[in-house]
């Protein structure tokens, strides 16, 4: 790699592109399946266009299709302060009693402020102390005997910034993977919105294992890249855990020759962090951080189905790791030209 190209790779400016508002999507294609699908070959950088339904094409018998099964808590809770004034809170990782939130307005929640609702049981949330990021703040909740049954009634959907609509009923089974289970995510694994029931029980009546992992989206997913040289960003922990039943199956998968698919790329995040090159797969869990970028060598995935992500994100990074800087943003300005839809309830990608 020439010393300039080793810069442009590192430098934040690099993975910025034009992307017109009115490709960002704002509502799902229904049904799921029916999103379009940019295939991206590695070695060749070819790109074919296809609907998500036909990845089933690129799958055989004996891969195995990995998910995260974290289900998305109506994280977003509207309160308000004594005085009257409007809050919103949205939580993104528990630590016990308390939990780590963004708050606006943030000037005016310091440690000691007292957050107010509109439920009969007199629950309030107290602002513990300052986090170190813009706006955040760790929180405990007040007079609550079930955080997650009042964050279920009292909470919306958190639907990211850029859909810019307030979230609406449909947006609690749209904003949801079909296969969520346990509780604790502040935004959707949103390469997995693409699965259908129906889809999956094709794939595997095709002979492809589903395996499922567990990481938690929190701000380490949606935190914007600020560092000009974007060796310098520290993503921030979420919670991830692997049991030995998938660790046993993706080591079967390897020792067959077959392929393993990461759905999304908390699942590479995921599985990166628990691979290890000489003993393979372990389970385990823990808290990561770990930030993939180009110059990163992937071991631990074959194939990626992903959406199309934000400028300048750590998303988009991981995906240059994968398919390769050149590939990605020709493949991102390939989309563009060609009207796909971006963010979370738009297209998706295989990179193969």
């Amino acid at each position: 790699m020439h010393k300039n190209q080793e810069k442009s790779i590192y430098n934040l400016q690099s993975y910025q592109f034009n992307l017109p508002p009115e490709l960002i999507a704002q509502y799902p294609v229904e049904p799921r399946h029916q999103s379009r699908l940019l295939v991206l070959e590695r070695q060749t950088g070819l790109i074919k266009n296809h609907i998500f339904a036909d990845i089933i094409d690129y799958l055989e018998s004996g891969d195995t299709l990995v998910l995260n099964d974290t289900r998305v808590i109506p994280a977003r809770l509207y309160g308000y302060k004594d005085s009257g004034a409007k809050v919103e809170i949205l939580l993104l990782n528990q630590r016990g009693r308390q939990w780590e939130a963004l708050v606006r307005p943030a000037k005016r929640l310091k440690p000691g402020s007292i957050v107010r609702f509109d439920d009969q049981n007199g629950v309030e949330v107290e602002i513990m102390a300052e986090l170190n990021l813009a706006g955040g703040r760790l929180i405990e909740f007040k007079n609550c005997v079930d955080q997650m049954s009042f964050i279920d009634q009292m909470g919306q959907m958190p639907l990211p910034p850029y859909i810019n609509r307030p979230a609406e009923n449909s947006d609690k089974q749209n904003y949801q993977t079909i296969y969520a289970r346990e509780k604790g995510s502040a935004a959707a694994p949103t390469a997995g919105l693409h699965f259908s029931q129906e889809l999956l029980q094709h794939i595997q009546d095709k002979g492809v294992n589903l395996a499922t992992i567990l990481l938690h989206v929190g701000l380490g997913t949606f935190r914007p890249v600020s560092s000009n040289d974007i060796r310098e960003h520290q993503m921030h922990y979420e919670y991830y855990r692997m049991d030995k039943e998938t660790a046993t199956l993706l080591n079967q998968t390897r020792h067959k020759g077959k392929k393993i698919i990461a759905v999304g790329t908390t699942v590479v995040r995921t599985l990166e962090t628990v691979y290890n090159t000489k003993h393979g797969f372990t389970a385990g869990e823990g808290q990561t951080n770990k930030f993939i970028y180009p110059g990163y060598e992937i071991k631990a995935v074959d194939r990626l189905i992903t959406n199309f992500h934000l400028p300048g994100s750590s998303l988009i990074m991981l995906v240059a790791a994968f398919a390769g800087y050149d590939n990605t943003m020709t493949a991102y300005q390939y989309a563009v030209k060609n009207s796909y839809r971006f963010f979370s309830y738009g297209d998706a990608m295989l990179i193969v």
